[in-house]
C-alpha cells in the first residue's frame, strides 16, 4: 500500500477556484449507464464512483455495488436517493442554466429545440440540427461559451489543462455525433442539456444494499483486498488529477481486480492516435471524447 501525496481535484468538493466548503457538483449523472450494463456481466461486484448515485442505481439490479466519493456533500446525496429522497439540481445543472439563458440569441427558442427533441429517427435529427440548430451565430456562442478565458470564470485549472484546443467546435462534433446515432425523443441526457428537463429515476429496491464509502478512490482500493472486483466505473476521475495520483490509482485497480475484470473509464479528453477502442459514441449523454472500456489487466 502506498501513501504518497498526490493531488486530485475533486477533494476540494468544488468545480471552481475559490476557497470554501464542499457543494453539491452534479444533480443527476451526464454518463449513460447502458455502457456499463453492457460492459459488466450480471453478478460480480463493482466499484462505482458514487457522484449522483444514477449508474450505481441501475448496476444495483445486477450487481453488488460499492459507491465511492471523495465529496461528503455528494455523496450524501446519492445515498438519500438510493433510499427513494427527489433529486435536485447541483453545480453543474445551474451552469448549464444560465448557459440555456443565452440560448434564444443563437436562434435556440425553446419551441424549436422541442421540436427537434421530439424526432426520434437519426437521419431527421441530423437534417434538422445542420438546417436549424448548428448556425453560424450557434457557432460563434460555443466557440466563446467554451473558450479558455469564458471557462477560467468558471472552473478551476485542474479541470482545464486537459481540454483539447478549439473546445467550442470539439463539443458540437460530439453532439452532432450524438444526434446521428441516438433517437432524441427517448434520450433524457438530451433533454436535460438542451432545454433542463431533468429526469430522476426512481431507484429500484436493490439501491438500498448499495455499500456507501466516504473516500477517495485509490485510498479506499488501496485498502481492500486483492481480487475482490470484478468491475470498476471510474467516471471521469482522471480529469483533474495530477500524474502521480492516476499511476496510483490504476495500481490500485489492477490489485484489486478479479480475474476478467472490465474497468470503463471516460474523459473529456479527445482520443489519442493509439486508443485502440473508443466507446465514446455509444453514450447518448453526448459530452464524452473517450470511453475506455477494458480489462483491469491492460492498464
Amino acid at each position: 500500500m502506498t501513501t504518497a501525496l498526490t493531488r486530485t481535484g475533486w477533494e476540494r468538493g468544488r468545480l471552481d477556484a475559490r476557497g470554501g466548503p464542499s457543494k453539491l457538483l452534479f444533480g443527476r449523472m451526464y454518463e449513460d449507464a447502458s455502457v456499463e450494463l453492457n460492459a459488466f456481466p450480471a453478478g460480480g461486484r463493482v466499484f462505482c464512483i458514487a457522484s449522483a448515485g444514477c449508474t450505481a442505481m441501475k448496476l444495483a439490479l445486477h450487481h453488488d455495488v460499492v459507491a465511492v466519493d471523495i465529496n461528503p456533500v455528494q455523496l450524501a446525496y446519492a445515498q438519500h436517493r438510493f433510499v427513494g429522497e427527489r433529486g435536485r439540481r447541483g453545480v453543474a445543472e445551474r451552469i448549464m442554466r444560465i448557459a440555456r439563458t443565452f440560448a434564444p440569441l443563437a436562434g435556440w427558442w425553446p419551441s424549436t429545440v422541442r421540436a427537434f427533441l421530439d424526432l426520434d429517427d437519426p437521419g431527421e435529427q441530423l437534417a434538422y440540427w445542420r438546417r436549424h440548430l448548428n448556425t453560424r451565430r450557434f457557432r460563434v456562442a460555443m466557440d466563446s461559451l467554451f473558450s479558455m478565458p469564458a471557462l477560467r470564470t468558471i472552473y478551476a485549472s485542474s479541470f482545464l489543462t486537459f481540454l483539447p484546443p478549439n473546445f467550442g467546435a470539439v463539443m458540437r462534433g460530439r453532439m452532432e455525433r450524438c444526434f446521428a446515432r441516438h433517437p432524441n425523443r427517448t434520450n433524457a441526457y438530451a433533454h436535460a442539456l438542451l432545454l433542463g428537463e431533468l429526469s430522476f429515476e426512481t431507484p429500484p429496491p436493490e439501491a438500498r444494499n448499495i455499500r456507501v464509502v466516504h473516500a477517495d478512490a485509490a485510498t479506499f482500493l488501496e485498502q481492500e483486498p486483492t481480487g475482490s472486483f470484478d468491475g470498476f466505473t471510474l467516471s471521469n476521475i482522471l480529469d483533474g488529477v495530477d500524474s502521480a495520483y492516476q499511476r496510483r490509482l490504476l495500481a490500485a485497480v489492477k490489485r484489486t481486480a478479479a480475474p476478467g475484470a472490465i474497468v470503463v473509464l471516460r474523459s473529456f479528453r479527445e482520443p489519442s492516435a493509439d486508443l485502440p477502442a473508443n466507446h465514446a459514441a455509444e453514450d447518448a449523454a453526448m459530452l464524452w471524447g473517450i470511453i475506455n472500456i477494458g480489462p483491469a489487466t491492460a492498464l
